[in-house]
C-alpha cells in the first residue's frame, strides 16, 4: 500500500503548502473524569435487572391500536399529563409493555450503570460541555480520550471523532475525492487522474451519498459491484485502468445480516493494490475476541486501511468515528465537509461513549449472550443465519405488516421494511437480537413468528432496491 501512503502524503502537503491544513486543538475542561482509571469503572459478570430497559419498551394503548389498523400516527400520541380527561385520553394513559426485537443496542449499554454515571458527571461539570464545531471550540480532552480508545479498539494509528456514522462515511468520501482534487494537473482532475471507488451494490446510504456528492465534484469515478460477488469486483478492477484505486463496503450489512468476505477482499487488495475501507458499524463490539469488530472476526485487522463506525449501534451512544493512519486524519479533518461543518459531539455523550468502550471490551460475556442469542434462533428456526440481524423476507408489503401485527399482539416490537428501503415484492421483518434478551424472549419470539411465518419457506437474502448507485 505503498502508492496510497505516498498519495495521501503529498494531498496533506499540498494542504499546508496551501495553509488549508487544519488542526484539532483539545480545550481542556478542568476537574474532568476523563483520565478515570478502568477500575473505577464498574463491572457486571452477567445480565442484570437494568439490562432490560434496552430491550422492554412501552407503548401508548392509542399507539398500540393505530399500529394495530396500520393508521398514520403524527406522533403525539404518547399519553400522559398533555391529554385531556376523555375517553380517548384515559385510553392513551394506558400503556403496553413490549420486548424490542428492532433496535441496534447490541449488548445492551445505553442502560449500563457505568456509561449512565459517565454521563450524569460530565453533564453535572460542564453541562452539553463547549459547542461548536470540532476546528472551532467543539473539540476537548473527552474527544481526544475516546478517539484514542478507538483507535486501540481498532489497532490504528490514530482516529476521528464525527458527529454521526452518518457524517464519518460522507466526510471520509469527500476526503477521497480530494487526494485526486489536490494532485490534478488542470482545475479539473482528468479521468486518469481520478480515484476510482468500488462499492458493494448493498452498501448504507451513508457510503452512497458520500460516493454521489464526491462524483458531483468530478473527483472520483464509482463502480458498483453485485453484492459479494468477489468474482465481479475483480473482472472490475482488472479492467479499470485507474490507479488510485478505493473497495468499500458494509463489514456486516445491516438489512441483509451477512458478512463481507473480508478475506476475500484481502486477497483481491494484495493482487490488486486497492484502499480497503470498512463500515463496521454493526459489527463493532459485537463480533471478535475485544470487540474488534469484523476485521478481528476474520483475522485481518492489518489489511484494513480504513475502519469506519457508528457509537450509536452496539455502544448504545451516539456519534461516529473514522480510525485510519495519522496522515489520513489530517486529510479528512482539513477536506471532509460532514466532519468541518458539522457541531461537534456534546462532551456528555462523549464520556458515556467512552466508558461504553471500555465496559464492552471488559464485559466480555456480553458478546457470548449474544452469540448465545444467534444460535438459538438458529436451533429454534432451523433458518441459518450468521448474525444477530436476521431479515425474513416475507413478499409484499400486505404480509410484512400483517406479520408486524401479529407480533404487536403478542407483545414484541418488530417493525415491517417495505419499499423504499427494500425492493417491492421483498419486503421483510428485521429482527436484531441483544445481549440483554434471554432464552425466554426467543422461545416466545419464535413461538409467535411460527404462526405467521413459515420458517422452511422464508426468503433470506435479497438486493435492496435504493442501496444502488
Amino acid at each position: 500500500m505503498g502508492s496510497w501512503n505516498e498519495w495521501v502524503e503529498l494531498a496533506v502537503e499540498k494542504l499546508e503548502s496551501l495553509k488549508l491544513l487544519r488542526s484539532l486543538r483539545p480545550i481542556h475542561l478542568s476537574n474532568d473524569n476523563s483520565n478515570t482509571h478502568e477500575f473505577e469503572f464498574e463491572y457486571f459478570d452477567g445480565l442484570r435487572e437494568w439490562d432490560r430497559a434496552s430491550v422492554e419498551v412501552e407503548i401508548s394503548e392509542t399507539t398500540f391500536l393505530k399500529w394495530l389498523q396500520d393508521i398514520p400516527s403524527p406522533g403525539d400520541d404518547l399519553g400522559g399529563s398533555g391529554i385531556a380527561y376523555t375517553e380517548a385520553g384515559a385510553s392513551a394513559r394506558r400503556f403496553r409493555k413490549l420486548i424490542l426485537f428492532s433496535g441496534n443496542d447490541y449488548l445492551g449499554l445505553s442502560s449500563h450503570p457505568t456509561v449512565i454515571k459517565a454521563a450524569i458527571q460530565a453533564v453535572q461539570k460542564h453541562g452539553m460541555g463547549p459547542r461548536g464545531s470540532a476546528l472551532i471550540c467543539g473539540y476537548t480532552n473527552y474527544h481526544r480520550l475516546l478517539e484514542s480508545s478507538l483507535a486501540e479498539l481498532k489497532s490504528k494509528e490514530d482516529c476521528l471523532l464525527c458527529p454521526t456514522g452518518f457524517s464519518a462515511n460522507m466526510a471520509f468520501m469527500t476526503a477521497v475525492g480530494n487526494v485526486s482534487l489536490l494532485q490534478a494537473k488542470g482545475s479539473q482532475p482528468s479521468l486518469d487522474e481520478r480515484v476510482a471507488v468500488f462499492s458493494d451494490a448493498l452498501n448504507h446510504a451513508s457510503i452512497i451519498d458520500g460516493i454521489r456528492l464526491a462524483e458531483k465534484q468530478k473527483s472520483i469515478a464509482a463502480f458498483v459491484y453485485r453484492h459479494c460477488d468477489m468474482h465481479h469486483l475483480n473482472e472490475l478492477l482488472t479492467n479499470c485502468p485507474m490507479k488510485k484505486k478505493v473497495v468499500i463496503t458494509d463489514s456486516l450489512f445491516s438489512m441483509d445480516g451477512d458478512f463481507a468476505p473480508l478475506v476475500e477482499l484481502v486477497k483481491l487488495r494484495k493482487k490488486h493494490g486497492f484502499l480497503l475501507a470498512i463500515d463496521d458499524a454493526h459489527a463493532t463490539f459485537v463480533c471478535g475476541k475485544t470487540g474488534g469488530g469484523a476485521a478481528e472476526l476474520f483475522n485481518c485487522v492489518s489489511d484494513v486501511d480504513i475502519c469506519i463506525g457508528t457509537l450509536s449501534k452496539a455502544a448504545g451512544c451516539h456519534g461516529g468515528y473514522i480510525a485510519c493512519s495519522k496522515k489520513w486524519k489530517q486529510l479528512i479533518q482539513s477536506r471532509g465537509r460532514s466532519f468541518i461543518f458539522s457541531t461537534s459531539t456534546p462532551v456528555p455523550i462523549t464520556a458515556a461513549a467512552h466508558a461504553a468502550v471500555i465496559v464492552a471490551k471488559k464485559e466480555m460475556w456480553r458478546r457470548r449472550a449474544i452469540w448465545n442469542r444467534v444460535r438459538d434462533f438458529r436451533d429454534l428456526t432451523g433458518i441459518p443465519i450468521t448474525s444477530p440481524i436476521i431479515s425474513l423476507i416475507v413478499g409484499s408489503e400486505a404480509t410484512a405488516l400483517q406479520a408486524s401485527r401479529h407480533l404487536l399482539e403478542f407483545g414484541f416490537h418488530i417493525t415491517a421494511i417495505r419499499p423504499p428501503t427494500v425492493a417491492p415484492n421483498s419486503c421483510r421483518l428485521r429482527i436484531t437480537l441483544s445481549a440483554a434478551h434471554t432464552l425466554d424472549d426467543v422461545r416466545n419470539l419464535t413461538a409467535a413468528l411460527s404462526q405467521c411465518v413459515n420458517f422452511s419457506e422464508i426468503g433470506f437474502y435479497c438486493t435492496s432496491w435504493n442501496a444502488r448507485l
